[in-house]
């Protein structure tokens, strides 16, 4: 990752300040680093004009202090480490399969069981002007979990409670989207339709209705563990309420 610029009048909400790490809600439609075409508008950019000089230090080789990423259309909790150590040991868990990662997801009709997993392997590809994952079916690609539970019914939606082993590219979209039922606003993984891959789609319409609800972790420090959840944000909530869905109270804002 290139070095952020601060970016002073870049909102950004703290969901969680400790003198090792923040964790930070991302908004849907924001980069969580900067990139081609977003040079000072990425979630770091304003995370270092309130934490530069913990994390201009950290280097490119702690990727200075992200710990791990969100797609750009994805909202939610997001883990920022201010020291070497926890940038260390926050990785170590991510590697290790002990982070807890819960998201709320919105999909179209309904699995085909209320709970499962789906596990098929997923590899990366390019398609037009995006990186995708696809769904392998000849024994390549790498190892990819999916957790679902499903909440709730309504208008031709469910409402799911997902869980993830893993964190591969667009790992939630991919597997809902073999399953039949792709994430709702999702104009990539979608089954009616040809791939929108261009630069066109990523201009879109309405927001993805995937978020990360909530993020379990061990103290870096202490070792104590660490629950942060993100408030369901307004896009998705009138989303739910109008497939005549009532979210359940733990998913509520403020709850």
């Amino acid at each position: 990752m290139p070095t952020p610029r601060p970016n002073h009048g870049m909102p950004l909400r703290t969901l969680l300040e400790d003198p090792e790490f923040v964790v930070v809600e991302k908004p849907a439609g924001t980069v969580s680093e900067p990139g081609l075409g977003h040079a000072d508008d990425s979630v770091m950019n304003a995370a270092f004009a309130r934490w530069g000089a913990d994390l201009g230090p950290l280097g490119d080789a702690r990727d200075h202090g992200l710990v791990h990423r969100l797609d750009r259309d994805t909202s939610g909790d997001l883990l920022v480490a201010r020291t070497a150590r926890a940038y260390d040991a926050l990785r170590a868990q991510f590697e290790a399969r002990t982070v807890g990662k819960r998201y709320v997801a919105l999909v179209e009709g309904k699995p085909p069981r209320g709970e499962g997993v789906a596990d098929r392997p997923l590899e990366e590809a390019r398609r037009g002007d995006m990186k995708v994952s696809l769904v392998s079916r000849r024994g390549g690609g790498r190892p990819a979990r999916t957790r679902w539970r499903t909440v709730a019914h309504g208008g031709g939606r469910t409402l799911l409670d997902v869980e993830i082993e893993t964190g591969r590219l667009h790992q939630i979209r991919a597997h809902m989207a073999d399953l039949g039922c792709p994430v709702v606003g999702d104009r990539v993984y979608r089954v009616d339709l040809p791939p929108n891959t261009g630069s066109a789609a990523v201009a879109r319409g309405a927001p993805l209705a995937l978020h990360a609800w909530e993020l379990r972790f061990s103290h870096p420090a202490t070792g104590a563990e660490v629950s942060v959840r993100a408030p369901t944000p307004g896009h998705l909530l009138d989303l739910v309420e109008s497939s005549g869905i009532a979210l359940p109270r733990a998913m509520r804002p403020g709850a």
